[in-house]
This record gives C-alpha cells, structure tokens and sequence, in this order.
C-alpha cells in the first residue's frame, strides 16, 4: 500500500494529532480548534465514513494490518495517509493501548444552523451541560436507536465528537444531527417559535408525569434534561412549557441522565 507510512518516532510530527489522547481537558480544547476529531475502532471509522465525513490520517498498529486491509483501502483512497508502528509505540503517542485496532483523526463537519435541525423534527433531546461524555454518548445512542430526530446541546455541555463520547455512541454521533445552542436558556425562544412545546424533566411538585405527557399526543416536542447531580438549571425550568418526571419506584428519586432521556424518547415517540 503505497500510501502507508511506518512510524518509528513517538514524536513524529505527522502523528501529532493523536498525542496525548487521555488528557481529556487537552484533547477538549485542542481538537476543535484543529478542526478534527478521533474515531476509534472498525466500525465506529466506518461510520464516520458512512456519514460523509473525511478522513485526515489513520493509525494502527502492525498487527491489524492484515485484519483491517478493507478499512485502509477505503481509507486510502480518500487520499488520507495511514499510519502504523508497534503496539508499543502507539500507546507511547496517545497514551492508551490502542485494543481496538486503529484510530482516525477526522475533519471536523460544519455546524449545522439550528432552524435546519429543526426544519422537519418532531422530536428533540436538548441536554443542559451535560458534562460527562460517556453519558453524552449514550444519550446519542438512544436517541438514534427511538428516533430523535435532532439533539441539541447547550454552551456548557460535554463535547459529542470528544473520543469517548463518540466510542460510547457507538458512532451513532455520526447519524442523529446536532448542534449546539450558543444563547441558552434564550434559545428555548428558537424552539417555540419552531412550534415546539418545551417539556423540563425535573423533580418538581407541581410536575406531570411522562405518561401523561404521552397521552397528550403532542406534535413537535423538546425534551430538556440536565446536568448530572444538579439536574437543570432554574432558568431551564422557568422556561419550560411544562415540567415532567418519571415516577420512580424503590426509593429512587431518579435515573441516570442517559437512562432518563432513553425511557423519555420512547414514551413520547410519534405513533
């Protein structure tokens, strides 16, 4: 394959973007400003691929040379080098013993303006600063796997395209559009001018519960859930058409917030 390069050097400058991988607060800043993000793994790159995105370099070791040959063909052919070196060296450049034969650095895709995500939606998951990025993952998976149709994230919200995240969603990030809100809790003014109601799920007296949502019927609707711990904000709450829980048994007050926007989905999914 003529387009691949061995590496011997972990400081190697055409491997730069994948040093350092586990420094999470590192990785948070610099790759957006790069303009790039990592796929790890066969299938979560060909679901990167999948969804249009471009590949700028792939990394793997020797060892998966053979195993993974389809992979860097297509990959390849994109024009993007591929990169290899020993299971030592890889984990010497990112920091990890890369277990799930490669990773690529991918271009960054071009937000998308909010009035298109919402053009033809139906049913959107927003998360107020949701900040742990397994959690964001899997709130994509479930809203891929129900049928959200966008999900929206606030300012202070964990980065979806963040490695974990998008190795937690299994690629889904990749499938369900997203963007995110640059004037929240203002923008809950952007989803009813949309015709959306804006159900809170939240501990509150005075809330309804999620069946009775669903009973509503409601054509257009947002779900907003918050922060681990904390839950959302008051100005969230405020904003809201309607506050909603999910009644709990067990001596439980409430779920997970991945787990809490996978029940919610389903319930309210268009009939």
């Amino acid at each position: 394959m003529t387009d691949l390069i061995r590496i011997e050097d972990p400081a190697d400058p055409r491997v730069q973007d994948y040093v350092s991988l586990t420094d999470v607060a590192l990785r948070c800043r610099l790759d957006p400003r790069r303009g790039l993000y990592l796929a790890e793994g066969e299938k979560v790159i060909r679901r990167a691929l999948g969804a249009g995105h471009r590949p700028r370099s792939l990394l793997l070791a020797d060892r998966w040379l053979e195993p993974l040959a389809p992979l860097l063909t297509d990959v390849a052919a994109q024009g993007a080098p591929i990169y290899s070196g020993t299971d030592e060296l890889l984990q010497r450049i990112t920091g990890f013993h890369v277990h799930r034969g490669a990773i690529a650095a991918m271009h960054r895709p071009s937000p998308r303006p909010l009035v298109d995500l919402l053009r033809h939606a139906r049913r959107v998951l927003v998360l107020e600063d949701v900040v742990d990025h397994t959690n964001v993952g899997a709130a994509f998976r479930s809203a891929a796997g129900i049928g959200a149709d966008a999900v929206l994230v606030t300012p202070r919200c964990a980065d979806p395209l963040y490695r974990r995240s998008v190795r937690v969603s299994m690629g889904t990030v990749f499938q369900v559009p997203w963007g995110r809100l640059e004037r929240w809790p203002a923008d809950v003014a952007a989803l009813r001018a949309a015709g959306f109601t804006v159900a809170a799920l939240a501990l509150r007296p005075d809330a309804i519960t999620l069946d009775e949502l669903a009973a509503r019927r409601v054509p257009r609707l947002a779900l907003v859930l918050g922060t681990e711990g904390d839950g959302l904000t008051e100005a969230a709450i405020r904003g809201a058409d309607v506050v909603v829980r999910i009644p709990m048994a067990g001596g439980v007050d409430s779920l997970n917030v991945a787990a809490a926007a996978a029940v919610a989905l389903w319930a309210v999914r268009p009939g």
